[in-house]
């Protein structure tokens, strides 16, 4: 999946396995994601579909929030482990997750992993959300 001795590895180890506890039978999509904050403490989450549709929260949102609400604010990288067997995907985070990652996460060093099971690509928040509005331009505004 990743490189020997790469330093996200059991991250993106731990998004397949929260993979297996998704919630999914509408779609059949599972996600899975493993959250690392800076002490080094991992919030896994995974994909929770509800039958009417707008109540569905994404794996990254779970974990996201799990780790928010233990009062965790120094956010370091994510893996995301969604597929659908049997085809050759990545699922990158929606852009809903991406404007959450942005309230916590610094865009230029916070890593995104994606895996499909087998390869994993791996980004920074800007390089997915460029140009993305946070509380830093709030906090302009209002000086």
């Amino acid at each position: 999946m990743t490189g020997e001795g790469s330093p996200f590895e059991s991250l993106v180890r731990e998004a397949v396995e929260a993979r297996k506890r998704a919630y999914a039978p509408y779609s059949g999509f599972l996600v899975g994601a493993a959250l690392l904050d800076s002490n080094g403490s991992v919030y896994a989450g995974c994909n929770i579909e509800n039958a009417a549709f707008s109540p569905t929260v994404c794996a990254e949102r779970v974990a996201i929030f799990k780790a928010v609400s233990d009062g965790r604010r120094e956010l370091k990288a994510i893996a995301v482990a969604g597929w659908r067997e049997g085809a050759n995907s990545f699922a990158f985070p929606c852009g809903l997750c991406r404007q959450v990652m942005r309230e916590f996460c610094n865009p230029d060093t916070f890593v995104i992993l994606i895996t499909d099971g087998k390869d994993v690509i791996k980004r920074t928040l800007g390089q997915l959300l460029p140009d993305g509005f946070g509380p830093d331009n709030i906090k302009e505004e209002i000086k």
